[in-house]
């Protein structure tokens, strides 16, 4: 079977970014700190625009947030806030930009209690991805119990942008669920 023969899930159409988003890291669970702070900060992006928009200028936000080393984000300051809100490589909207800053602040703030965002955003699942069996688009959630915990307890820790819909985007994005359809050739291999 060729790359082009395979069935994926309804979202990537024809695509070739999306297509390559969706066969290679859609759903595959992350546990590298900065990939996480990455797709949680690019979810929140995404809030209001299409994920296609985000994903097209997605290595221009790595360039531009220092490849997302929420050390060196946490220590923007005005000046250099100014300048990303110029930048067309990224969607230049003030409320998003000094959220990247503010989480990596609240990152900071989790990893000084001792915690890591892996351990602490996978603690959500016990650990362990959860595995759904959709048959459709009708029956994927735009939020659920776990991303509904899940933003509550970020914006308590200060972290921006999290709403439970874009929790749920995470965590189908960084893999803490499977949610490809059960016709998609990915939800058996990620299963």
């Amino acid at each position: 079977m060729t790359r082009a023969d395979r069935t994926r899930c309804w979202w990537c159409g024809d695509d070739e970014l999306y297509q390559e988003y969706h066969d290679l890291e859609w759903g595959v669970p992350v546990h590298d700190d900065r990939l996480l702070f990455e797709f949680l900060c690019l979810e929140g992006a995404q809030a209001g625009l299409s994920w296609i928009t985000i994903l097209r200028k997605r290595e221009n936000y790595r360039r531009v947030f220092d490849n997302f080393d929420a050390g060196k984000i946490a220590r923007y300051q005005d000046a250099k806030i100014a300048a990303l809100l110029q930048d067309p490589g990224i969607v230049r909207n003030r409320l998003k930009v000094n959220g990247f800053v503010k989480n990596a602040r609240a990152l900071l703030e989790l990893q000084e209690q001792g915690m890591t965002l892996d351990a602490y955003l996978w603690n959500f699942v016990d650990g362990e991805a959860l595995q759904n069996n959709r048959q459709s688009i009708n029956q994927v959630p735009a939020n659920t119990d776990i991303s509904d915990a899940m933003s509550k307890d970020l914006k308590k820790r200060g972290f921006t942008f999290v709403g439970s819909t874009i929790c749920y985007a995470f965590m189908q994005a960084a893999g803490l669920v499977n949610d490809h359809t059960v016709d998609c050739y990915r939800h058996s291999e990620l299963k």
